[in-house]
């Protein structure tokens, strides 16, 4: 059962990543989301999107951002798509190779893994890259002494 699902389709502009990064710790916090694990479906989803405007778009701006964000009973799911040349995050450089360690980028996805529970990365179909990133709701036992008989 879907709890909630929102949707959009926004140009490749970096106002567009604020906005999505904003509207997607809104609906964490709603289903949930506090602390560490909010700033990690933050970072995760400012890093994607931002990708997907300069790597995937490449600010082109003819070119469209495809943003899905849904809560279901037990997960946080938003799907970034973009319509560029596509990428293969097999491909990627490791980031924690002695050489790109000094580098001010280029650990993102690296980090977007880490941080998500789930990290899918498909080709759309007419081109394109879609990525969907997922965290799992955990129940939250606000005072632990509480359930102690």
């Amino acid at each position: 059962m879907i709890a909630l699902t929102t949707r959009e389709v926004l140009d490749s502009t970096l106002e567009a990543v604020a906005h999505v990064q904003q509207l997607a710790v809104e609906v964490a916090q709603r289903a949930g989301f506090r602390g560490f694990s909010l700033d990690q479906i933050s970072f995760a989803t400012h890093e994607t999107t931002t990708n997907a405007v300069v790597h995937g778009n490449r600010y082109r701006s003819e070119k469209k951002l495809f943003i899905a964000i849904s809560v279901t009973e037990d997960r946080f799911e938003i799907t970034i798509a973009d319509e560029g040349d596509g990428f293969d995050p097999k491909t990627l450089p490791d980031p924690l190779a002695p050489e790109r360690l000094s580098r001010d980028s280029g650990r993102g996805v690296y980090l977007s893994r880490a941080f998500m529970d789930e990290y899918h990365v498909r080709s759309r179909d007419g081109g394109g890259t879609e990525v969907r990133l997922v965290k799992y709701l955990r129940l939250q036992v606000t005072n632990p002494s509480a359930r102690r008989s």
